[in-house]
């Protein structure tokens, strides 16, 4: 017999008191290693990869809303070593990535290791899906992945971040028609009235404009947007990404669940956990105080 779902938590599970999102992300597999060549340090190893997403859980954890990790590189520890607090909700990835040595992720599915009936999810309280969006033929099958992730996660009682990320055709780019800012509303507008507990979109403009040109941006998007939404840092300047929160909060947006906006200018430091405590954690301290100042709480979506 099928077991009854578990109640879901709500979106206080992973939110601030003030009802909105200061996440940290470091669910990154094969980009994470691109990224530490990139710095100077090599490819490092699995134990190399995560000893840095323990350090940033210690460090960043205390700090953030909700901790994003894959199941790959660290999840177990995290979890088992409680290495965050009650304030900070534990989110797992669940998306298996198809993605070439130091290449973009190209394609993605919903990992069956995850979505396994006797899959342990004691303390996870949510579970993030990526999906790559393109007009292309796979367009309806990626529409029945998200429902099928949407539904997992109620089976479960867990909550569900859907995180789509456009990407054009090798026709539009030939073509010369490619527009993102139109691809991520059209995104938004076909997959999340899904049914997720939370949306995490691309920043308008790729952060970048003025804010003037940012807030109207980000105003376009809320348009297309159904439910909370927080935004992701992929694309955007450490140094661009309070001014895209900020816009993107004054539209609507709730908060957001960044990596590389918090920590990718540590990874070639020689003392990681200092770095982190002396760059990423008032940087994120800075906008968690932001997000709660401007951004709308996700009761209010």
């Amino acid at each position: 017999m099928t077991p009854a779902p578990t109640a879901a938590p709500t979106l206080e599970a992973i939110a601030r008191a003030s009802g909105t999102f200061a996440m940290t992300a470091m669910d990154q597999r094969e980009s994470l290693v691109a990224m530490f060549d990139a710095a100077g340090r090599g490819r490092p190893g699995h134990d190399a990869i995560v000893a840095f997403k323990l350090e940033v859980a210690r460090v960043l954890g205390p700090l953030a809303s909700g901790f994003l990790i894959d199941r790959d590189f660290g999840f177990d520890r995290v979890r088992d070593e409680a290495l965050l607090p009650a304030s900070s909700g534990l989110i797992l990835a669940a998306d298996a990535l198809t993605q070439d040595v130091g290449g973009p992720v190209e394609e993605t599915e919903l990992d069956e290791v995850v979505a396994a009936p006797g899959f342990d999810l004691h303390g996870v309280a949510a579970l993030k899906l990526l999906v790559i969006w393109r007009r292309d033929e796979c367009r309806v099958h990626r529409h029945e992945v998200v429902e099928r992730f949407v539904a997992l996660c109620r089976e479960r009682g867990v909550l569900s971040v859907l995180e789509p990320v456009v990407r054009a055709t090798p026709e539009e780019t030939a073509a010369g028609t490619w527009d993102q800012e139109e691809a991520i509303r059209e995104a938004a507008r076909e997959l999340s009235p899904l049914g997720q507990s939370l949306y995490k979109v691309q920043v308008p403009l790729g952060g970048r404009g003025t804010a003037e040109e940012q807030l109207a941006a980000s105003r376009r998007l809320d348009e297309a947007i159904t439910g909370p939404w927080v935004v992701l840092s992929q694309g955007v300047t450490p140094g661009d990404f309070s001014d895209a929160v900020l816009a993107a909060c004054r539209a609507g947006a709730s908060g957001f669940l960044a990596g590389r906006a918090l920590w990718s200018d540590v990874l070639g430091a020689d003392d990681v956990p200092g770095a982190l405590r002396a760059i990423s954690a008032p940087r994120l301290a800075a906008l968690g105080e932001l997000v709660d100042r401007e951004g709308r709480p996700w009761d209010q979506a």
